[in-house]
């Protein structure tokens, strides 16, 4: 595999895996596995109520970006809010027509679901399991594909960064995901170096030494480091398949890297409360998450009217390894590490 090396000769270690604080916190034998392999599975983490309403908000947003996006190709008036919606889906051209398959920005999207997940201890015991107490919800967003779209998703690492701390995705799961249906295949312990995704695809396809395709249920969840590499094969005749992905990582981290800065950190971290009052009030006889927070990134001054903040926009996203025409080639990504060595 074509890979460009990481020196991490000058870096602290991670942090330690601490005993458990509770039931949604990871174990110590859990995050030692995430760190050697670069994922982990939960088997139905998410269960119950709260599944099915994330099943069913799913299908509304899905309505709903259909709705507006054959409104604007027919030409009709949309409204500021309609615009701004549409801006936060993404389409995709394939030999038969565009597909929709990707919304972002879930919190501002009429379905108070998605804070109930942010907000419950299945999502933020884990956060703080990997990130430790000053963990931010960096990134949420539900990626599908319909019924009958079998596109593949080339191999990529999601974000490439000098892994002084750990950045991951929890994906949950609302639809089956199987073997020879499209199912995710990872690349374990690929996580520590940066590929070349073209050339992987072309001396691999998608038989690379040791992957692994992750066969779920819904409910389940996986955990992904954001540089193991994965991606998924073209299939035909495949059924809806969804997954909502929440991505976290370290005020520290953001402070020492960027891309944001504390103000931004701040007002994703508006968004904490507000979702464990959202769950709080679905689920009142479920035990909460106790944040621990540093006092220094614990926001001073809740606004107002948070319903209003929902959507905390990205002006920079940090790169990642992708094989697409749009995205970023091997050469641009080791410039990117260099510049990260330089600032150590």
């Amino acid at each position: 595999m074509s890979k460009v090396q990481i020196s991490l000769a000058d870096h602290p270690p991670l942090p330690a895996a601490q005993k458990p604080l509770s039931p949604h916190h990871l174990s110590v034998e859990q995050i030692s596995f995430f760190d050697e392999h670069g994922y982990l599975v939960l088997k139905q983490w998410i269960v119950g109520e709260l599944l099915e309403r994330l099943q069913q908000a799913s299908a509304r947003w899905i309505e709903h970006g259909e709705h507006l996006r054959r409104k604007q190709l027919e030409g009709q008036a949309l409204s500021e809010v309609e615009q701004e919606t549409l801006s936060d889906l993404t389409f995709a051209k394939r030999p038969n027509g565009e597909v929709f398959f990707r919304v972002n920005y879930l919190h501002n999207k009429g379905e108070p679901a998605s804070l109930e997940l942010l907000g419950s201890p299945q999502v933020l015991a884990v956060a703080e399991s990997l990130c430790g107490v000053n963990f931010v919800p960096t990134y949420e967003s539900m990626v599908f594909k319909m019924a009958g779209d079998g596109e593949k998703i080339p191999w990529h690492q999601d974000a490439v960064h000098r892994r002084t701390y750990r950045v991951f995705n929890f994906d949950l799961y609302l639809d089956p995901s199987r073997a020879g249906g499209g199912a995710l295949r990872v690349v374990p312990r690929s996580q520590t170096t940066v590929h070349d995704a073209c050339q992987v695809a072309e001396q691999y396809g998608w038989d690379l030494p040791g992957v692994v395709q992750v066969e779920l249920e819904p409910g389940d969840v996986l955990l992904h480091d954001v540089m193991v590499l994965h991606g998924s094969e073209r299939t035909l005749g495949t059924q809806l398949r969804r997954t909502v992905y929440y991505e976290f990582r370290a005020s520290e981290m953001i402070l020492e890297e960027g891309p944001w800065d504390q103000e931004w950190i701040e007002q994703r971290l508006h968004l904490l409360p507000l979702a464990q009052k959202y769950f709080a009030q679905a689920y009142p006889h479920a035990t909460p998450f106790e944040w621990n927070a540093a006092p220094e990134f614990r926001p001073a001054n809740l606004p107002q009217d948070q319903e209003t903040q929902l959507k905390v926009a990205h002006k920079w996203h940090m790169s990642g390894s992708y094989c697409s025409a749009t995205s970023a080639s091997l050469e641009v990504v080791e410039r990117a590490m260099a510049r990260l060595e330089q600032s150590i």
